[in-house]
């Protein structure tokens, strides 16, 4: 039982240190660039929809953040609120945030 358990501990190491040095364990040039498009992200995106930034705490969804900016019920359909929302936030779904992450939404206070 020694045995195989020492084979079986030498097989994970040699995997180990095959794998750290293939693929390793330092960030590569694919998360600077991951990081370099988040940091895009968060910049104000150019259209003509007033907008708040907001971060996201659990439980919100899209329509109780906008709703609570305005202490009021939505003055415009969901419909409308989800297109507005996909052009503040290209490449995002409303029904995808995540929580502590920062987004822009619309706002109808206006």
């Amino acid at each position: 039982m020694k045995k195989l358990f020492g084979f079986l501990l030498a097989v994970l190491i040699i995997y180990v240190i095959y794998i750290d040095l293939t693929v390793g364990t330092l960030p590569s040039s694919l998360t600077q660039q991951v990081d370099a498009k988040i940091e895009t992200q968060n910049t104000q995106p150019k259209t003509d929809i007033p907008a708040f930034e907001a971060k996201v705490e659990p439980g919100e969804t899209v329509i109780s953040i906008v709703e609570h900016q305005l202490d009021k019920s939505l003055p415009v359909s969901i419909q409308d609120l989800i297109e507005d929302f996909r052009k503040l936030n290209p490449g995002e779904s409303p029904e995808k945030i995540q929580i502590g992450s920062t987004y822009h939404f619309p706002d109808y206070s206006k």
